[in-house]
């Protein structure tokens, strides 16, 4: 059972800030699991990825056919055509009204949430944003590997014990590694393939996340359990991409919700007519790289559509990214 958090979590031990107890506790039964794993073993690689992303299946059969697909080859990923979703243009609003800031902040209090991280999705804009495309999943290992590999760059993932591929991992998203690999990352495989790929835009993001109706999490206003791979009820591991359909954003994404951050193209900056806030990724004059998302170690406050995050020195930040395709 996750236990409350208290206090700023960056000044926290990362058990500590992910409510975890000084003694171990599992979170899923290993048995229940080793038997939904044996029960699938006959079963082939489409049909899981089937049952993985269907919603009328239950949770623990969805997770046992990801780890299996991770083994087996996941069909659904293919390092030169990664599954895109198109986003239309739209006219739309972003960010929070001030009014709402203290109610958001006094709402997350109780796992360490402090308002100026509140106050930078203030306040709230109209932006004018083009046709675009957006993956349907997070940039997993499998596919990251393909890019070391062919680039033999060194930004190897702080989460790969000793550098080493996870091949057990492949369908999960990547983490953690810098926002440069992550643009790296899209210049290479439009090289590649010769096409447009890049990260989306902040602005970009949250549409896609959103669907540009003001909706709090990608899967509605309301906060609901086994939706999303957050602290409160994910595994605390990341999962494979695309096992929680219910928490798909309104143009069909997965995992914008929890799982591992994702990286926008943008570095912070406060919103037209905000304030610069100074809180702890901005110490010392520092820029940094917004990242959306939420994370299996963080609680569901930065699952939020509006949430703006980045990615601070201590392990328990994971970050990944995901790909864009179009003019920005």
């Amino acid at each position: 059972m996750t236990q409350t958090s208290c206090g700023n979590p960056n000044a926290l031990e990362d058990r500590q800030a992910m409510g975890l107890g000084k003694t171990y506790s599992d979170r899923i039964d290993p048995r229940g699991l080793n038997r939904q794993c044996r029960s699938l073993t006959s079963v082939d690689p489409t049909a899981l990825a089937q049952l993985a992303e269907d919603i009328a299946v239950d949770a623990g059969t969805r997770l046992a056919a990801g780890y299996l697909l991770a083994l087996h080859g996941d069909p659904r990923i293919d390092v030169d055509s990664p599954v895109m979703l198109d986003v239309p243009a739209g006219r739309v609003k972003l960010g929070l009204p001030p009014a709402r800031v203290d109610s958001v902040a006094a709402a997350w209090r109780h796992v360490g949430v402090e308002r100026d991280w509140i106050a930078k999705e203030a306040p709230q804009y109209t932006a004018d944003i083009g046709a675009f495309r957006i993956a349907r999943y997070p940039v997993t290992n499998s596919e990251y590997r393909t890019f070391l590999l062919d680039t033999h760059v060194r930004w190897l993932p702080s989460s790969w014990q000793f550098g080493i591929h996870p091949v057990h991992l492949a369908n999960h998203p990547v983490w953690t590694v810098p926002p440069q690999a992550a643009d790296a990352y899209a210049s290479w495989l439009s090289r590649r393939t010769g096409r447009r790929f890049r990260l989306p835009t902040e602005a970009e993001w949250e549409y896609a996340a959103s669907g540009g109706d003001g909706r709090e999490y990608p899967w509605g206003d309301h906060l609901a359990t086994h939706v999303a791979n957050t602290v409160e009820t994910g595994p605390l591991n990341t999962t494979p991409v695309g096992i929680h359909p219910a928490g798909r954003s309104p143009f069909g994404a997965d995992d914008m919700g929890g799982n591992v951050e994702e990286y926008v193209s943008d570095d912070y900056h406060p919103y037209p007519g905000g304030k610069t806030v100074s809180d702890d990724l901005l110490a010392d004059g520092r820029r940094y790289r917004v990242a959306r998302g939420g994370s299996f170690t963080r609680y569901a406050d930065l699952s939020r559509c509006r949430r703006r995050h980045g990615w601070y020195a201590k392990p328990v930040y994971a970050m990944g990214f995901r790909l864009a395709e179009g003019p920005a």
